[in-house]
């Protein structure tokens, strides 16, 4: 078992490693390294594959090792029906996109580093999904967010690529912020670390008082990773990107990360009002805005982008719909859009590489130059408008037999979910049959059929959602129904076949085919009525998130001005008015000064003499006339404390703060030699006394913390322990300097490497400083009589 544990672990990795040999193999075997680098996600889906027949028997497996085995942390993994479907989609399809961006990068500069790049969102997509314990969850989320951002700006010359990008990671990133504080709410309020453990505490997280704060927290990381209403801007400006991240985005990873989200947390969070209010109605409002702008796109990409928006707003609909039924149904459909997506995808990015346009409206008469791929886009089309022989079909059964019932709740989704689905029929059809019938239409490129490495994986994923639909007793009961188990939390059975099964969602299935191709015939009526209604509408989401960061970029700059003004002593002065108040204000406040010391004090007369010198020093600090006078009498309170530390049995500290106070001193005064200061302090009288009030505010606090501070009993347990073990194990007499060079030796390191660094950065300002004085030296003019010719 452990060994298998290793090969699991092994395969999470894969996707890692291939991301460091990707760019070496890709300069030595050009675009033909796809075919090598395709292996890896591919060992990794057979792996995963190898655990269907446990799991469809209802089992699950739990596995990793101890990571902070104080906090109770463990990097370990659960596999179940959800989190198995969803690495083999990811792998699988992980593979097929490896092996298109073979093809379609072809001859591109950088081709290695976007496989490095796929390879890193790949791992991370596939740690997510598989990924036990709640904070490994979360460092794997956010790693989506970032490898993602460098994928949408991919093209980073482009200035729409970089806005994409870094919009896709504000909205996904500040979701994930809202997700950490949910899920260590949830830590809090169950003591679960881990989702094995979470899934059996049964109603402790619903029976909470604050069920509803981590419901919003946890849909706030959902929404915006699944682009849901308000949140879908972000997701159809990501087609920025090549398309081989398209369809890899939109077909088995990130947009599907807050669908697992809500379907893993459904046996603990699920059933509730709130869950079955919340998450219908923004799923209904995303599915219903999603085909609404889908049908106004002309480029081939926006429109199925717009489709994957609607679709998730499906998914998050029927997740939270509560009947029977509703999981099956999402289960169904996530499966049939992550075959018909990622194959309509590539297909669109096929004909963009091929003809040099992704404009239906100037392309036309594709299918005799382009046969296979024609075949291929009616596949996946008939798959996406729900019509048999393929999978698309069984899942849109399932939805409709969910939500036909006769309550206002049901019949209000069920109308959405009619007119969603006719939309997104009349939208698969126009990707599928608009480029490729009629006459041949004049493109950029002479049109031909695409090369293997881009047709392979379209046409795998449409062959799939026909096998999936017509041997569906194996896909349900290896895929379908194991899923539906984990998400339910409860034994589940999917039997949806492709036999006819008269009744109500069959007819509401007829009543969604006509009405898409009504919508279909009549496509540029409804893409002009459409873009009358946004033009009504005025800006939206889109345009909020650029007013957004253009107020936020404001509101910091005004915040930059005002902390930091660029004056140094505005920078000292508030330093030290923080500190003085840190350190009084709890003390006047809570009653922890210290107790006074009875008078007269004990003292002897070479203390005495120590102090009195002390206060000389410090008189003639205030009494100096000039700054260099000034820093060589600070130095005189240095060697005092150094001798008091002498005189009470601490010579190597008294040493160190000798050698401290006179290279101090030195420094100083030679930085002073450099500065161009006045010679005297010209501060105004108010200014001093300002000041002055700081000193000794800050003086003061640091007495009384000192004293109250040493009132309290010693705990000599570190001291004891220091002591013991000097010499034992560090083999050193002197515990001081142990401690320094072993105990504490990572932390002198870090020291001196911030000291020789800042010496460094020190040196380099000086000869910086000196080279421009030379060249100001040497393009003087050697005599008055020069100025004016030129050199």
């Amino acid at each position: 078992m452990a060994g298998f544990a290793g090969l699991t672990f092994l395969a999470l990795c894969l996707p890692f490693l291939g991301a460091v040999v990707a760019p070496a193999l890709t300069r030595a075997l050009g675009h033909n390294a796809a075919w090598l680098l395709a292996l890896v996600p591919a060992l990794a889906f057979l792996h995963f594959a190898t655990f269907l027949p446990a799991i469809a028997g209802g089992g699950s497996v739990v596995a990793g090792f101890d990571w902070v085995p104080s906090l109770d942390l463990r990097f370990s993994w659960l596999l179940d029906g959800l989190s198995l479907t969803f690495a083999l989609l990811i792998t699988g399809i992980g593979a097929l996109i490896v092996l298109y961006a073979g093809g379609y990068l072809k001859g591109h500069a950088d081709q290695g580093r976007f496989f490095s790049f796929i390879f890193l969102f790949m791992g991370s997509m596939l740690g997510l999904v598989v990924s036990n314990g709640l904070l490994m969850l979360f460092v794997f989320w956010e790693l989506t967010s970032i490898t993602s951002f460098l994928l949408i700006g991919f093209d980073h010359r482009r200035e729409a690529s970089r806005r994409a990008a870094l919009q896709a990671l504000v909205v996904t990133g500040g979701g994930g912020l809202a997700l950490l504080a949910g899920l260590l709410l949830i830590w809090n309020l169950t003591g679960s670390t881990e989702l094995s453990q979470l899934l059996t505490s049964d109603d402790r997280l619903r029976a909470s008082p604050l069920y509803l704060v981590v419901l919003i927290l946890v849909l706030g990381g959902a929404f915006t990773k699944s682009a849901q209403f308000p949140f879908h801007f972000w997701l159809p400006n990501a087609m920025e990107a090549p398309t081989p991240v398209s369809a890899y985005l939109h077909s088995a990873t990130m947009v599907k990360a807050g669908v697992y989200l809500l379907m893993r947390l459904n046996p603990v969070m699920g059933g509730t009002e709130a869950w079955e209010i919340i998450l219908p109605v923004f799923g209904g409002a995303t599915l219903l805005v999603g085909t609404l702008l889908a049908i106004r796109q002309t480029d081939l990409k926006l429109k199925l982008a717009y489709t994957t928006v609607s679709s998730l707003g499906l998914l998050v609909m029927l997740t939270g719909f509560g009947s029977p039924y509703a999981v099956e149904a999402a289960v169904l459909y996530l499966v049939a859009h992550s075959l018909f997506k990622g194959a309509l995808f590539m297909v669109a990015g096929i004909i963009d590489h091929e003809t040099g346009t992704r404009d239906i409206t100037r392309l036309r008469g594709l299918r005799a130059a382009m046969p296979l791929t024609f075949v291929t886009a009616l596949g996946a089309a008939i798959s996406m408008g729900g019509l048999p022989p393929f999978f698309g079909f069984l899942a849109k059964e399932e939805i409709y037999t969910a939500l036909a019932h006769g309550d206002l709740r049901s019949i209000t989704f069920t109308v959405v979910a009619v007119i969603g689905n006719a939309l997104m029929f009349a939208v698969a059809f126009a990707v599928a049959l608009k480029p490729f019938l009629g006459t041949l239409s004049k493109t950029p490129n002479k049109p031909h059929e695409a090369p293997p490495l881009l047709w392979l994986g379209p046409v795998v994923l449409a062959l799939l959602g026909l096998a999936f639909a017509l041997f569906s007793n194996l896909s349900h009961a290896y895929v379908s129904s194991p899923m539906a188990t984990a998400v339910k939390g409860r034994e589940t059975t999917i039997s949806i076949s492709l036999e006819p099964h008269l009744g109500l969602p069959l007819a509401l299935s007829l009543l969604t085919v006509v009405i898409g191709i009504v919508v279909y015939w009549q496509l540029d009526r409804a893409r002009f009525a459409m873009s009358i209604v946004m033009r009504a509408l005025g800006p939206g989401p889109n345009h909020g998130f650029d007013s957004f960061i253009g107020g936020l970029v404001t509101f910091a700059y005004a915040v930059t001005r005002f902390l930091q003004p660029g004056r140094l002593r505005t920078y000292t002065t508030v330093t030290f008015v923080c500190l003085g108040a840190t350190l009084l204000i709890p003390a006047f406040q809570y009653g922890e000064l210290p107790s006074m010391p009875s008078w007269p004090v004990d003292i002897q007369w070479h203390e005495a003499a120590i102090f009195l010198i002390s206060v000389i020093g410090l008189a003639a600090v205030v009494a100096a006339r000039d700054r260099l006078t000034a820093i060589v009498s600070l130095g005189i309170q240095g060697f005092a404390v150094a001798l008091i530390f002498l005189l009470f049995g601490a010579p190597d500290l008294a040493f160190t703060q000798f050698m401290v106070e006179t290279l101090s001193v030195v420094i100083l005064a030679l930085v002073m030699t450099r500065l161009k200061l006045s010679v005297t302090d010209r501060r105004p009288p108010a200014r001093m006394v300002v000041d002055a009030t700081i000193a000794i505010a800050c003086g003061l606090g640091f007495a009384l913390f000192l004293m109250r501070t040493t009132e309290a009993p010693l705990d000599a347990r570190l001291t004891d322990f220091f002591n013991h073990y000097s010499k034992l194990i560090a083999h050193g007499a002197n515990v001081v300097n142990v401690i320094l060079v072993d105990f504490r030796g990572t932390d002198t390191f870090g020291e001196i490497a911030v000291v020789t660094i800042s010496g460094l950065a020190i040196l380099a300002l000086v000869r910086l400083q000196a080279g421009t004085e030379r060249k100001l030296v040497d393009d003087a003019p050697d005599h008055p009589a020069d100025i004016g010719v030129k050199r």
